[in-house]
């Protein structure tokens, strides 16, 4: 592999499944996958000592479950980003995910080109997750991320920085609304480069670690809305 590559990790407890992936991503000239693992504990190992940028993580493993996995990997601070796959369309596993500091969240069935994008889109710093969990954030979670079960305001309630700009604030909607850069470059008329400059500060000044954490933040403040964004993306 050259110096400029994306270096993937595949843990995956079926050797078939990381066979495939690996083919996929090896196909690619800026991506190769430097680490396989069959479980959470040998995953860990091997992250500790063999450095990649981006681990595609499965759910269901024996010994310690992607989950539990990512959020051991995510809690040392600097550490690769994570993408969970799954076979399974669970609401639980979605939302487990995101609390584990994955950045991203995509079915085993999604399409190679898709699987690239996320590997691509993650590295670059952004957060990705499959539409149906995106849906599913908004419609089970939105109502509680915004104050109490019925989204009613709670003491302890995070706000925004003072400091964001009116632009910033309106690159958060977007981003929330699962906006994607380019999407976002189209709404504003600006170019891809500004927006990632945008969205850069954005989650500096959140302190976000990524783009979920951000958007949390702009659903938890009440910035957005799960029934208006449910409503333009049906739209």
């Amino acid at each position: 592999m050259t110096g400029d590559q994306i270096r993937v990790a595949l843990i995956d407890d079926q050797q078939l499944v990381r066979a495939g992936f690996r083919m996929v991503i090896d196909s690619q000239p800026d991506m190769a996958v430097v680490i396989e693992a069959s479980d959470g504990e040998q995953a860990i190992q091997e992250i500790t000592r063999v450095c990649c940028d981006i681990v595609l993580m499965d759910v269901q493993m024996p010994r310690l479950n992607g989950i539990d996995a990512t959020r051991q990997l995510t809690g040392r601070g600097e550490t690769p980003r994570v993408i969970v796959l799954t076979t399974f369309d669970n609401d639980e596993y979605v939302m487990n995910a995101i609390s584990a500091g994955a950045s991203g969240f995509l079915l085993k069935d999604a399409d190679p080109e898709e699987l690239l994008s996320a590997i691509r889109t993650v590295y670059e710093g952004d957060a990705v997750m499959a539409p149906i969990a995106t849906r599913k954030l908004l419609r089970h979670v939105g109502p509680i991320l915004r104050g109490g079960p019925n989204g009613d305001d709670q003491p302890g309630k995070p706000a925004l920085p003072p400091d964001l700009t009116p632009r910033e604030l309106e690159i958060l909607t977007a981003m929330a609304q699962g906006l994607s850069n380019t999407e976002i470059s189209e709404e504003f008329f600006v170019s891809e480069a500004t927006v990632k400059t945008h969205v850069g500060r954005v989650l500096a000044k959140t302190q976000s670690r990524d783009r979920v954490q951000a958007v949390i933040l702009a659903f938890q403040t009440g910035l957005v809305r799960p029934e208006d964004v449910l409503a333009r993306r049906e739209q």
